[in-house]
């Protein structure tokens, strides 16, 4: 890598890990151009040189503590030996992870990324093919296995998550949830609703 490369990635580092101190110190009005660059240190042509814009550099911090998560949830599914355990560790890091990155947290569950993820479902779905591949995969062996209920891949994680995402925005945004209870609550609750019935 040729210096001028390490600068332009030393760079990008930086303005990512001050736009996400920004966002949790101030939420999503305080990310000005002007709030990054001082915290940051870095030029506004910098910021605009690497990402475009405002935007293009939130979206930039969203999909990197997507992929970060998703790592989590994919290493934690492939220590476990059953579905159930694998359902049960999924939601556990999870859990940890918001409690572990909260400031992230906050923008992953943020109306910015539900925008996002809207307009872009398929760009951030491709973008994360590599990390999302291996969840679809446990959950086809576990289907043939007869582990999990022979429901779509699709309707499996919104099982699996939409409980999940719903305890971590309420935490995030009220804290009138004890994470640590729902680590110990959820996982059976969810693995019932998922677990294939008697054949």
């Amino acid at each position: 890598m040729s210096p001028k490369q390490h600068r332009g990635e030393v760079t990008v580092e930086q303005l990512l890990d001050a736009t996400l101190r920004v966002y949790g110190e101030s939420g999503e009005q305080g990310l000005t151009v002007g709030a990054v660059t001082a915290a940051s240190g870095v030029s506004p042509g910098s910021l605009y040189h690497h990402f475009g814009s405002m935007d293009g550099l939130l979206t930039a911090l969203l999909m990197r503590w997507l992929e970060r998560l998703l790592v989590r949830m994919v290493t934690a599914l492939e220590r476990s030996d059953s579905a159930r355990a694998g359902v049960e560790a999924l939601v556990r890091a999870y859990l940890a992870f918001i409690r572990d990155h909260r400031d992230a947290g906050l923008l992953l569950h943020s109306s910015r990324a539900d925008e996002l993820g809207m307009r872009q479902a398929k760009q951030l779905r491709d973008a994360q093919e590599a990390r999302l591949s291996p969840l679809s995969a446990w959950v086809g062996r576990h289907i043939e296995s007869g582990e999990l209920a022979p429901l779509s891949v699709s309707v499996l994680e919104s099982l699996i998550l939409g409980p999940v995402i719903g305890v971590s925005r309420r935490w995030l945004t009220l804290g009138d949830i004890d994470l640590d209870e729902a680590a110990e609550v959820l996982p059976d609750r969810i693995w019932r609703s998922v677990a294939a019935g008697p054949r």
